[in-house]
């Protein structure tokens, strides 16, 4: 599994409401029956994407019964309408103010400025940039090869999951910040300096939450010291792949490299992502301006 601990939190809540019934008893009543029925310690509705997200879960164990042959029918799971596509990216401004930000926090401030640079060069997913080491194999994250400037963001044992991590070339000026890294002893591409027994120990950051609630607060302070407004609320960490994405369409990506380069889906860049790029029905447009 690609985020085990994702799919434990789904499996708890599900088993709140479907612990008594049979799978029989999946049908389109009971699954709208169980997403009227999450809502939060508030009162206010869970999302339809997170429900969408829980009850595949479900639909993942019937059918994984399904095939091994416990099941004779597997029941289709009725998921609630598809929320429309994020478009939240950050503007090169945002991203600037976020990074000043990250390198004034005190002890987080360089790992949280190396993670957010990561993301911006790579739009690889959080857990993703955690576990990258330099130049060296990991059955636990994947790594980047310094000599040759490729990125491997799957683990050398991991089996591919949907959640694609194909290996990608590095841009140039990125790869001559971590060479300079590489050099200066890093192990890691997000690392903490941590004193054990009496010794500096680099360590792989386990995560970076906490770092980046309080840089999403500080950065628009600091813009706004210099007359600048800016408005982070609401960005998590994965708005740096849409960011990473959205600024490569810009710059002329084609969908096909863009697909390869960041391991998402030519049908997702082209639906989410194509109409960012200036060639965006160029020949409809040009047909469109033509003379009859």
């Amino acid at each position: 599994m690609a985020d085990p601990k994702r799919i434990g939190f789904a499996i708890a809540v599900l088993d709140r409401f479907w612990k008594d019934m049979n799978v029989a008893d999946v049908k389109g009543e009971t699954c709208r029956r169980y997403a009227k029925s999450r809502v939060s310690k508030f009162g206010k509705p869970i999302s339809a994407g997170t429900i969408r997200r829980e009850l595949n879960v479900l639909q993942a164990a019937i059918n994984y019964c399904h095939g091994e042959g416990y099941l004779i029918h597997a029941p289709k799971v009725t998921l609630p309408a598809k929320p429309p596509s994020r478009e939240r990216w950050l503007t090169r401004q945002e991203a600037a103010w976020l990074l000043r930000a990250a390198r004034s926090l005190n002890r987080d401030g360089r790992h949280l400025a190396d993670f957010i640079l990561h993301g911006l060069y790579t739009g690889s997913r959080k857990e993703t940039i955690l576990a990258m080491h330099i130049d060296q194999l990991s059955p636990v994250g994947g790594y980047v090869d310094t000599k040759h400037g490729i990125l491997y963001r799957r683990p050398q044992d991991k089996v591919e999951t949907k959640k694609r991590q194909r290996p990608a070339r590095l841009p140039s000026r990125y790869l001559a910040y971590l060479r300079r890294q590489a050099a200066n002893g890093r192990l890691y591409v997000v690392e903490r300096n941590i004193e054990r027994e009496g010794q500096m120990r680099r360590e792989m950051v386990g995560d970076v939450r906490k770092a980046w609630a309080h840089a999403i607060i500080l950065a628009p302070q600091l813009a706004a010291k210099k007359g600048i407004k800016i408005d982070l609320s609401g960005v998590t960490p994965h708005v740096l792949k849409h960011t990473a994405i959205t600024w490569a369409m810009q710059r002329g990506a084609t969908i096909w490299d863009a697909a390869g380069y960041f391991s998402t889906s030519a049908e997702t860049i082209e639906k989410v992502y194509g109409h960012h790029s200036p060639n965006h029905q160029r020949s409809a447009v040009e047909a469109m301006n033509a003379r009859a």
